[in-house]
């Protein structure tokens, strides 16, 4: 990375809440806690261009069709990623920002980004234990459903970060809506917890089996075939499609997230996108032992909770004109990683000596979206 150059400076109109606007021909996505945005647009052009050869070597060299990914390879591919993203993460430290305060700040912002971005991925790892065991997806395709619901997502939360950036810059009294939703996203994740949701009644696959043809089973790899020059989807592509609306609906919830910590686009995307490179092998390193982690639930559905009064207590704190920031980022630091650790401790101890009907009930446990919920009919 190279030094990011200055912002520039110029006059500011006052906003009817007070703050100040930014002028007109700067940066869209002013940092609403006072950060502009420098990153050049090769910043973007080299990232992603290296995010897709990655991906690239990942699906077409290191991984071979119609194989299931061990665990050690899965262990030693997410280790890889985790360093990837460290490594870029020393270099945010190191060169993102004219001032050391600044290249400090920025540093912090894409290191909690990325923690906060990582183990809501962990949510999803649970869904898609709950859907693939459901759906009985042979172990040898899931990482092909995987890697193309990587692909929707990278796309997906590239599009809500750019929607984001410009609602954020040009009405941050949506600071509060945003926030507002987050507490709410954390009760209801909170809810859920125990809960066993009804995917046979998916509103989502319901619509597409009322309109189009599906196959009775899996055709090897396929999302779609022509039987007797009639077109069908396999029930891999109705998996697909449940992990893109599942992922879409968990972005709602970590997309606004992450803009409690800051608002410069470039450590926002680039936080989601190494949180999410990491994601397919982090399922198949954990699936196995995913139950083992029952209590991160309870740590996740607090932490939503406590970034959305970190999005409100923000803009409240700037309005006042008491300071930028109504919480430090290496607060919020602090306390996701004590809300992850202890969790992750807590849910290793409590498990320990849980019995086979207790690791299989915590795996089917959830929320997943457009499903209904199943009451416990399996108690004993």
């Amino acid at each position: 990375m190279a030094a990011a150059p200055q912002a520039m400076h110029g006059n500011r109109d006052v906003g009817p809440s007070g703050g100040t606007l930014p002028a007109a021909g700067h940066s869209l996505a002013a940092g609403a806690e006072g950060h502009r945005v420098s990153a050049p647009w090769w910043f973007w052009v080299a990232f992603n261009t290296f995010i897709l050869l990655l991906l690239l070597l990942d699906l077409g060299v290191l991984t071979k069709r119609d194989r299931a990914i061990p665990v050690q390879e899965a262990l030693l591919r997410s280790g890889a990623f985790f360093l990837l993203a460290m490594v870029f993460c020393a270099g945010v430290f190191a060169f993102y920002g004219e001032t050391p305060e600044e290249r400090n700040q920025k540093g912090f912002e894409f290191l909690t980004g990325y923690l906060i971005e990582w183990s809501l991925s962990v949510d999803n790892i649970f869904v898609f234990v709950l859907i693939f065991s459901h759906f009985q997806v042979p172990a040898a395709v899931q990482h092909r459903v995987l890697f193309w619901g990587i692909i929707g997502a990278l796309v997906m939360r590239g599009t809500l970060i750019l929607l984001g950036t410009a609602l954020i810059q040009n009405f941050q009294w949506i600071m509060i809506g945003f926030g507002l939703f987050l507490i709410w996203s954390g009760w209801k994740m909170l809810r859920a917890v125990d809960e066993e949701p009804d995917l046979e009644n998916n509103r989502i696959l319901l619509w597409m089996k009322a309109r189009y043809k599906v196959t009775e089973g899996y055709v090897k790899d396929y999302f779609f075939v022509r039987q007797n020059g009639v077109f069908y989807f396999t029930p891999l592509a109705l998996v697909l499609v449940l992990i893109e609306t599942t992922d879409l609906v968990f972005a709602l919830d970590s997309i606004p997230a992450i803009f409690a910590i800051t608002s410069d686009p470039f450590i926002v995307y680039t936080a989601n996108v190494f949180a999410i490179l990491g994601l397919r092998a982090m399922y198949f390193a954990l699936a196995g032992i995913i139950h083992r982690f029952h209590y991160l639930k309870y740590g996740l559905s607090i932490v939503l909770m406590v970034v959305g009064g970190k999005m409100i207590g923000n803009y409240i704190w700037k309005v006042n004109g008491w300071g930028e920031k109504f919480l430090p980022v290496e607060a919020a630091l602090s306390i996701t990683a004590a809300l992850i650790g202890g969790s992750i401790l807590l849910s290793l101890i409590r498990t320990a000596e849980e019995g086979p009907m207790a690791r299989a009930r915590h795996a089917w446990q959830g929320w997943v979206p457009l499903s209904g919920r199943k009451r416990k009919e399996r108690e004993g």
